[in-house]
């Protein structure tokens, strides 16, 4: 469980929230929830979730926006629902159906024998129906618009995939992944594969990272606590595997109006590292030839 209630001191409260994001809403009106739970604007979501998806949304609040992008990078745990036999547009269960098969003649074997391509380094095709752009345009305003496009592919890393349950037409799977990761295209492609088509029925995250499903707060639950502060999670929290460099007062002076500082603290060139004054996070540093220049600073400056 992540320690929580001990944040960065700023004019409003940093860290971040680990919530459960229902079926149903996108990432976005999870996000406008909290804002009017919290009072604060300054929110955002580490890493989108798709309408029908559940599971682990990290939010970050306040300053703790500033670190978003290092959260976005983590790798994904999740639980996968798939449906042989029918495939969508959309690959999931939202979409039009584009084609039907008979799945009756595949077999647990033959699933586990197709998972096999899938693990490692692969290349993905992002669904038609995504927001990533395309020529400055979002995926699914292209495929909307009804125009003629390929969709962009990616290297991803699918490290863990394992069949956890077998009820045909539908199976469940398991998988982490790096982020970027489609798990829409892996039930369309694991259903090419078979040769029956597929798509997918359910998806919940259960892991981002060091947030992880079990510790994560419901909106709703959220909504009705005495004190949503208490749930907050301290901005270093995320990072313990990072360097961590305490810092002396005129230190934290110079970092926090954006001027490097020199350490003994060995480290390659362009490693990153936490600066922490009195246990608190101020900042996100980079080695550079001789000292440590701020890239990411959570406190204003003097």
């Amino acid at each position: 469980m992540p320690r929580r209630g001990r944040v960065v001191l700023t004019e409003t409260p940093a860290g971040f929230l680990n919530i459960h994001k229902p079926s149903g809403p996108t990432s976005h009106d999870i996000v406008a929830s909290m804002r009017r739970v919290t009072g604060i604007h300054r929110i955002g979501h580490a890493g989108t979730l798709d309408p029908l998806a559940t599971g682990v949304l990290p939010l970050c609040v306040g300053r703790a926006t500033r670190l978003s992008e290092y959260l976005l990078g983590a790798d994904k745990r999740y639980r996968a629902r798939v449906r042989l036999g029918e495939s969508t547009n959309t690959y999931d269960a939202e979409g039009e159906t584009t084609s039907r098969a008979d799945a009756s003649g595949i077999t647990r074997d033959d699933v586990l024998s197709a998972l096999c391509q899938f693990r490692g380094l692969i290349e993905q095709t992002a669904p038609r129906y995504s927001a990533i752009k395309h020529g400055g345009r979002k995926l699914y305003e292209l495929a909307r618009a009804g125009e003629n496009f390929t969709p962009p592919s990616r290297s991803v890393c699918i490290s863990e995939l394992a069949l956890r349950a077998w009820q045909p037409p539908e199976l469940e799977l398991e998988t982490l992944c790096t982020a970027g990761t489609y798990i829409r295209s892996l039930a369309h492609d694991l259903g090419a594969a078979l040769g029956v088509g597929a798509h997918l029925v359910a998806l919940e995250r259960v892991g981002s990272g060091r947030f992880q499903v079990a510790d994560a707060i419901r909106p709703a639950a959220l909504e009705c606590t005495p004190d949503w502060r208490s749930h907050l999670i301290p901005p270093e929290w995320p990072f313990v595997d990072w360097l961590k460099l305490s810092l002396n007062a005129a230190e934290t002076a110079a970092i926090r109006n954006g001027r490097s500082i020199v350490s003994e603290q060995a480290a390659d060139k362009g490693q990153l590292a936490l600066a922490l004054r009195a246990g608190q996070l101020i900042a996100v540093l980079k080695a550079l030839d001789s000292g440590w220049k701020p890239i990411r600073v959570l406190l204003p400056a003097t």
